[in-house]
Formats: C-alpha cells, sequence, structure tokens
C-alpha cells in the first residue's frame, strides 16, 4: 500500500465505520497517547525499565499502526499530502545533512 493509498484508506474507514474525524486537537491528543504506548513497550523491551505481565498484552506492530493511523487522520483533515511532504522533507535533509552525518565523529 503506497502512502496516498493509505490516506484513502484511512479516509474511507473514518467516513463509512469510524462516523466522522475527530477534531484536529482531539487527534493531536490521541497521537501523543499513540506514542506514549510505542514508548512504553521501547521503555521495557528494548530499554532498562522492567515489565508488568500488563505490559506483554501490547504489541509494537499493533502500537506503530495506531501511530501512523492517527498521523495519516491529522494529514487528511488538514489536507497534507503525505507523500509531497515526505518527499520535500527528505530533500531538505539531504541538503542540509549531506556531509553532517558523515562528519559526525560519534557514529
Amino acid at each position: 500500500m503506497t502512502i496516498s493509498e493509505a490516506q484513502q484508506t484511512v479516509d474511507h474507514w473514518i467516513k463509512t465505520i469510524g462516523v466522522r474525524y475527530f477534531d484536529e486537537l482531539t487527534n493531536t491528543a490521541v497521537l501523543m497517547e499513540e506514542v506514549g504506548e510505542v514508548a512504553r513497550i521501547m521503555a521495557r523491551v528494548y530499554g532498562e525499565q522492567s515489565s508488568k505481565e500488563s505490559d506483554l498484552r501490547h504489541k509494537l506492530d499493533d502500537e506503530l499502526a495506531d501511530v501512523l493511523f492517527v498521523l495519516i487522520c491529522i494529514a487528511n483533515q488538514t489536507g497534507v499530502d503525505l507523500t509531497d511532504a515526505l518527499k520535500k522533507n527528505l530533500e531538505k535533509k539531504t541538503k542540509r545533512d549531506s556531509d553532517r552525518h558523515k562528519s559526525n565523529p560519534k557514529l
């Protein structure tokens, strides 16, 4: 599935199953909640924090998909073409960082 197809699929899902988009501020709060769930998994699985049994129910792939879903919702409702935005962002990073990381002795 392309990014454009994902945006269309999410839009169709929202309009047929989800009834309507939450407003942009609500979706921003939902995005922060979902990112927090990813952070919780990362801290416990890849970091040093110990897990509780209830943590084991959460799956990283599902939580990342939740983040992507809400991010796509925000893009759709604000008129952002994520394919175009990503291309422009990569061009910006390429120009800005063409030598930056190669010259970093920490890497």
